[in-house]
């Protein structure tokens, strides 16, 4: 077996209007496909990331809230990559959303930060 590529990343989020505004109008993300699932009162809204990557975005009546920080074992976080942090983060603030302090990869000498999606989903900016 050869894995290929990530096909998609799976969200649940709570408040729907609110995610997908936030991952399509704010992060640029744009829209493939967006299902109402009756049976289950739920959405499902598929976005493309990039040229090839995918976000499926669920919302479910009632889901449990995300019970620890990114250092619990699981997906730690969701991280971007971007031609330009500062540029990438003024837009972000611009649009009311708190980004921390820009870091520094030890490893690649990159530069990165953190932001939260409307759930407090933790994701990432990395630069190229």
């Amino acid at each position: 077996m050869k894995i290929k590529s990530i096909h998609h990343v799976a969200i649940i989020c709570s408040d729907y209007e609110k995610s997908k505004n936030f991952y399509i109008n704010i992060l640029g993300c744009k829209l493939i496909e967006e299902t109402y699932r009756e049976d289950r009162n739920s959405y499902k809204l598929d976005i493309r990331v990039g040229s090839n990557e995918q976000i499926e975005l669920f919302s479910f009546p009632n889901p449990p809230k995300r019970q620890t920080n990114p250092e619990a074992v699981g997906l730690r976080h969701l991280a971007f990559s971007v031609s330009n942090i500062e540029e990438s983060i003024q837009y972000l603030q611009q649009n009311d959303v708190i980004v921390e302090p820009i870091r520094v990869d030890e490893l690649t000498n990159k530069k990165f930060t953190f932001f939260r999606d409307p759930d407090g989903l933790p994701l990432e900016l990395y630069e190229e």
